[in-house]
């Protein structure tokens, strides 16, 4: 089942890379007193994900914050190291939390995992955005297939 505006995200562990190294941070540490512009990604370095959807978050970090985004995270079924590694390339590692759900535990919890076996990628996450405010959805927009338009952060900037 699909998780809903007003559902308090389940408590699940993502991997964020720290100065020491892998550090595993749950839902509640990362979403606990702050309203965060989440989204998420069917995959690292694929196309649309970084021509598109983390360049609109970054361009448009400034006036989320201006609206009353605390932070901004970006989550997708990758390894911890590819996150990192990708951060690091898009230029966001700094500004934004980028969240390693490698075994896809989040989307599967939240009811957002995608099927890309068809493409070679498994089990992965399908793209959406959302605001949590304190733990608690307050939006949610999920991309139909193939689609970028809803979980992009002019259409959040839009809807603020």
């Amino acid at each position: 089942m699909t998780i809903q505006v007003g559902q308090t995200l389940p408590n699940v562990t993502f991997l964020q890379m720290g100065e020491s190294g892998p550090q595993p941070i749950n839902t509640q540490a990362a979403f606990k007193g702050k309203r965060v512009a989440l989204f998420a990604v069917p995959g690292a370095y694929t196309p649309t994900c970084s021509a598109q959807h983390v360049p609109s978050f970054k361009e448009h970090e400034a006036a989320l914050r201006a609206k009353g985004i605390d932070s901004i995270a970006c989550t997708s079924v990758n390894d911890v190291f590819v996150m990192d590694a990708w951060a690091k390339d898009q230029g966001v590692e700094a500004s934004m939390a980028f969240l390693a759900d490698g075994n896809g535990e989040f989307a599967k919890a939240i009811g957002l995992e995608l099927d890309g076996s068809g493409f070679g990628l498994g089990q992965r996450s399908q793209r959406y955005a959302m605001i949590v405010n304190d733990g608690v959805v307050e939006q949610l927009h999920i991309e139909g297939p193939g689609e970028y338009k809803v979980s992009s952060a002019e259409y959040l900037l839009e809807n603020l």
